[in-house]
């Protein structure tokens, strides 16, 4: 027989959760994995992880052979980050937690 192995997580005010670290590890997923949820006629849901889409995104591909080509033509141009700006940088979304699934609006609600 198997064990089973139960872990729990909680919602936040805005319906988010961490998933947890067994269930990342036994459903080997990453940062910005997708996870699939199927809801049972008996109210279980069975999470899994996401098939990954093999579909390319033009716009997201366009952008990235534009900033190849314009790396290829002109390294020259390429610039380290110095610490001082990365600090900086971090500074300034310290903190700040992005839905990245939410919907853009024109004003916060």
């Amino acid at each position: 027989m198997f064990a089973t192995l139960e872990v729990e997580s909680t919602l936040t005010d805005r319906y988010q959760t961490t998933v947890p670290e067994t269930v990342r590890r036994a459903l080997r997923l990453g940062k910005r994995d997708k996870i699939h949820y199927s809801i049972r006629p008996n109210g279980q849901v069975v999470l899994s992880r996401a098939e990954q889409s093999a579909e390319p995104d033009p716009a997201l591909d366009a952008f990235l052979g534009l900033l190849a080509h314009d790396i290829a033509e002109h390294p020259e141009h390429l610039q380290a980050m110095d610490a001082e700006l990365a600090q900086r940088v971090r500074a300034l979304v310290d903190g700040v937690e992005v839905d990245l699934d939410a919907p853009l609006s024109a004003h916060d609600e």
